[in-house]
């Protein structure tokens, strides 16, 4: 699987405050990096989300929840989502819209980290 690392992930969070607004920087580097690790934990030869799905969408989960940033949280989570899942050859089939609109639901926690994953997996191309 091929994963975005915590540097590039900085560079597009900056990117995506420099376009669209925000404060930069990062609030809590200790969540930063739990939200990166996280789609990779186990136990033994146990992974607890052994897809590419599951990792976009546990990334995803975590850069909206744990809030590492000053700003734009979600922007980057959805983001990150995408782009995890393109270098790994899947495709969101999705318009902006649902897209920000289910990410708005997550952080709100009306939608869980389940809730996200059907939601990707039902619109997979």
């Amino acid at each position: 699987m091929i994963r975005l690392t915590k540097d590039e992930i900085l560079i597009l969070h900056k990117q995506l405050i420099d376009r669209y607004g925000g404060t930069h920087g990062l609030r809590d580097e200790n969540l930063l990096d739990s939200a990166l690790q996280a789609p990779f934990q186990g136990y033994g030869e146990y992974e607890f989300y052994p897809s590419v799905v599951q990792k976009a969408v546990r990334l995803c989960y975590g850069l909206v929840m744990n809030h590492p940033f000053h700003d734009g949280n979600k922007r980057i989570g959805a983001l990150a989502l995408l782009i995890t899942l393109d270098l790994n050859h899947l495709a969101l089939k999705a318009s902006s819209a649902d897209l920000s609109e289910i990410i708005l639901h997550l952080a709100a926690g009306s939608v869980t980290d389940k809730d996200l994953l059907r939601w990707v997996q039902d619109r997979l191309e």
